[in-house]
């Protein structure tokens, strides 16, 4: 290829495990020096009948070559494939390879990454890795993602090997800065998500035990377990983009809310961190609309009674098992038992007080915005009502049933039905 900025993109189309040559993307610098990124789709797969889009969004299936100067020259779609924050520190810091930039990222990504995208610099895509982590081996993995976590110096000739334990069979963009791993058990892939020495409690039990509380409320969540390495809790989040079959596991596309919405990962693009605007993404790309608003307004709903204000887009995303659209199960579900009584924000607009869009996770604001969800007021109220008192009732019990602590019960309880979810803010002012 004429550039080092320049890669084939590879897919899984539905229903097949093997990669096939979607099209190229390349970057290059305006006279301004801003990057520039271009993606055309190939011929020979535009005219296959399997041939599905990247994203609904800037790469729907169409002749021609798509052009953007957003995001730092990347398409969303891809940029949802670039390594997370704990793959990155990984392969930055650890992996001897200096600074990589996102491009290269590109590359350097896991082959497991999320969804059914990879990368390469030929133009035939590579084989499917078959050969996966086991729970067994989480231990000697932990110990690496502890080493990293520490800061600890590692042998020069270990490097690279610890990259591949860590960032081999990572997961991307379904988590952040936790170190985790995917690893294969029961016909499954799981992401394991271990514990940081930052935790004020046990981390990987409390997010298990609020993806319970979700089911309890009606809401559709990633299936989870606990289980123990050593002497640490290890959360497992069965990988729904990832399907078990006798010829190996089925890839389906996914991306990220914040592709959907074409914002940057930036709070300063706070504007467009909106469940009032993915509501109206939804309405247009999803094969299920009216279906998927409702569970959209009830995780509104769910994420302010637990005071979940890491809701960001990078945590809701959209997933094509087949051709069409919906919105995923819900992942990475944290309660923050924060000090503030009267007010708490999610990240995202997800109401209107005054006919304003608002983070306030309030009842009274949350219900203001239900037609935005395709919802008459009594429907909304009903699914307010249901998940408060659901996780009024039950958060304890549920959070015990986990194996949280009393003590971590009592740090978290805060977090729940806080008094400001049910004040007017007419009252407020």
């Amino acid at each position: 290829m004429p550039s080092d900025l320049e890669c084939y993109v590879y897919v899984v189309p539905p229903g097949s495990t093997e990669f096939v040559t979607a099209g190229r993307f390349s970057q290059s610098r305006d006279r301004k020096g801003q990057a520039v990124g271009r993606f055309i789709y190939g011929r020979s797969y535009r005219e296959r009948a399997d041939a599905v889009e990247l994203d609904p969004v800037q790469l729907r299936l169409r002749q021609g070559t798509f052009e953007t100067a957003r995001l730092g020259g990347f398409f969303g779609a891809l940029r949802d494939a670039l390594p997370d924050h704990w793959g990155r520190r990984v392969i930055a810091r650890h992996g001897g390879l200096g600074e990589p930039s996102d491009f290269d990222l590109l590359l350097l990504g896991p082959d497991d990454r999320c969804g059914a995208v990879s990368f390469g610099r030929g133009v035939k895509p590579p084989a499917p890795q078959r050969r996966f982590h086991r729970t067994l081996d989480l231990k000697r993995i932990k110990q690496a993602a502890d080493a990293i976590l520490h800061e600890e110096p590692q042998r020069a000739d270990s490097a690279l090997e610890q990259v591949r334990e860590l960032i081999g069979q990572a997961g991307t963009s379904m988590g952040g800065a936790r170190p985790k791993t995917t690893v294969e058990a029961d016909q499954a892939l799981w992401l394991a998500k271990f514990p940081a020495p930052s935790d004020t409690w046990n981390q990987p039990r409390v997010e298990h035990g609020l993806l319970l509380l979700a089911r309890r409320c009606g809401l559709q969540v990633a299936e989870s377990r606990i289980t123990r390495v050593g002497d640490a809790d290890v959360l497992l989040v069965k990988r729904f983009d990832r399907d078990w079959s006798e010829a190996g596991y089925r890839r389906h596309r996914m991306v990220s809310a914040l592709t959907l919405l074409q914002a940057e990962d930036s709070a300063t693009d706070r504007a467009q961190w909106s469940y009032l605007l993915l509501a109206d993404e939804l309405r247009r790309v999803s094969a299920q609309p009216a279906a998927d608003l409702q569970e959209l307004f009830g995780r509104i709903c769910f994420n302010a009674a637990v005071s979940n204000i890491d809701d960001h887009p990078r945590n809701h995303a959209l997933l094509a098992r087949s051709r069409s659209w919906q919105l995923s199960p819900a992942y990475d579900l944290t309660p923050a038992p924060v000090q503030a009584e009267t007010r708490r924000d999610l990240a995202m607009s997800c109401g209107l007080v005054d006919r304003r869009p608002s983070r306030w996770a309030n009842r009274h604001a949350i219900l203001a915005a239900a037609g935005r969800f395709l919802l008459q007021t009594a429907e909304a109220e009903a699914i307010a009502t249901r998940i408060f008192t659901t996780v009024a009732s039950r958060w304890e019990a549920t959070l015990r049933e986990a194996s949280v602590s009393p003590g971590d019960c009592q740090r978290l309880s805060r977090a729940f039905v806080y008094p400001g979810l049910e004040l007017d803010p007419a009252l407020s002012e």
